[in-house]
């Protein structure tokens, strides 16, 4: 498959997904938990609130690992793999960007003062599950 093919499958999955899972790391152990994704090409952003462990934990080591895709159906689901460093945002703009109603459960609104943003920067993304196929790395 082209490397062009892969990426276009990849960004199709990130249109088509914004449910994951976010793996931080808490005491030199893995600590994952479903999330809400946005991206701008592959960089992804989730909204959080500055009160949980997820902030403490990015603080102590930003590595994350991503799993986004996948639907239930079994063979052939395609899904990522996406393993990348995150940063923590308080920037008004991004805020709006990454802001909708589905967050109104946690938040007041994007002005809300415990709202921060992750971003992930992706330091390696793989196309899994691809019909018989390899995994594909993704070049980004």
């Amino acid at each position: 498959m082209a490397q062009n093919e892969q990426k276009q499958r990849a960004l199709k999955i990130l249109e088509e997904s914004m449910i994951g899972t976010l793996a931080t790391v808490d005491n030199n152990k893995p600590h994952s938990r479903y999330m809400t994704f946005f991206h701008e090409d592959f960089t992804l952003h989730t909204a959080t609130s500055k009160k949980t462990h997820k902030t403490e934990e990015v603080k102590a080591n930003p590595n994350a690992h991503i799993l986004i895709g996948y639907e239930g159906e079994g063979f052939g689901d395609e899904y990522l793999e996406i393993e990348g460093k995150i940063s923590e945002s308080d920037d008004d703009s991004l805020k709006e960007k990454v802001w909708n109603d589905k967050l109104k459960g946690w938040f007041d609104g994007p002005n809300d003062p415990d709202l921060i943003i992750l971003t992930i920067q992706p330091t390696h993304v793989r196309l899994m599950n691809t019909k018989g196929e390899e995994p594909q790395t993704i070049e980004v």
